[in-house]
Order: structure tokens, then sequence, then C-alpha cells
């Protein structure tokens, strides 16, 4: 980000400009915790608005994915936000075994979207053509309202299509 571009955020009213990101700490004190979609934890550079008006400037590495429990630190005065994933629009995918379970995740992967991947179920956000898919493997899928943590894929990062 060019320096004037950074000066004019600050003029803006950037109560907080996020610069580092540290490990996951349940012992941290923290001073906010701001919610974002799995999409948002996408943004290296941002302005986010929270409900109170406050606003917070992300200005982290460009590629940084944020994932549930970073802590991240102002540059100004070393507080310290936590980031949650926030709850949204998902499809929840179940299966009678963990081959099926798998199968649907090749299938998924050969369509480069983003998927969390657990023992017991795989998620993704919303897509007709990719739930219509899914059932005709004999997946059972299901709409939710739920945190999103899609894998970053094996170099470390997440492409959102």
């Amino acid at each position: 980000m060019l320096d004037d571009e950074y000066f004019a955020q600050r003029r803006k009213g950037a109560k907080m400009i996020l610069t580092q990101r540290q490990p996951p700490d349940a012992d941290a004190v923290v001073s906010l915790t701001l919610a974002l979609t799995a999409e948002e934890r996408t943004r290296s550079r941002h302005r986010f608005e929270m409900a109170d008006g406050q606003v917070v400037f992300l200005r982290l590495p460009r590629g940084t994915v944020l994932r549930d429990g970073d802590i991240l630190q102002d540059e100004n005065d070393g507080s310290l936000m936590r980031i949650v994933a926030k709850p949204e629009p998902v499809l929840t995918v179940l299966a009678t075994s963990s081959l099926l379970l798998m199968r649907a995740a090749y299938h998924l992967g050969n369509r480069h979207v983003a998927v969390e991947i657990t023992p017991s179920y795989l998620r993704l956000s919303p897509d007709g053509v990719l739930k219509t898919m899914l059932a005709q493997l004999g997946l059972e899928i299901a709409e939710e309202i739920a945190p999103f943590q899609p894998e970053l894929g094996a170099y470390g990062h997440h492409h959102p299509h």
C-alpha cells in the first residue's frame, strides 16, 4: 500500500491498524473481537466497520489468510484483537461411510472448491450445482449457518471462487 493511501485511511478514522498476526492464544487479553467470514479472512488489506461504528483497518502482508482464533496487534498501541470465524451460510455434507466422504472431497477438489474437511463431514459455500452433484453421489447435504474454515491448500493459501 502506498504511504498516501495509508495516511488517508488513518484520517478516515481507523482507530486500529492491525499489522501483526500472532497465533491463537486463549489467554491473550484482547480489546476487541472481529467476526469474519471465510472470504473476509482472505483479505490482507481491508477496512472493516464494527457494529459500534469503530473502524478497524487490516494492513497485513499480502497473501495472509486469517484463521479462527488468530490474534492481531495494533501498530499504534499494541492492543490485541481476536479473529473469530463468523457463522455464514454453508452446505454441510455427511456420508454413511468414510469412502463416500473421501469420494465427495475428491470431486470437490477437482472443481477447486474451497472445502472444510473433517473426519465426519465436509463443508462448503452454498452452490446449487454442487449440491445436486453431491446428492447424486448419495451424500446427505444440510443447509446451515455455521463457521466455515476451508483448507488453505497445499501451499498455504486460499483462492476464493
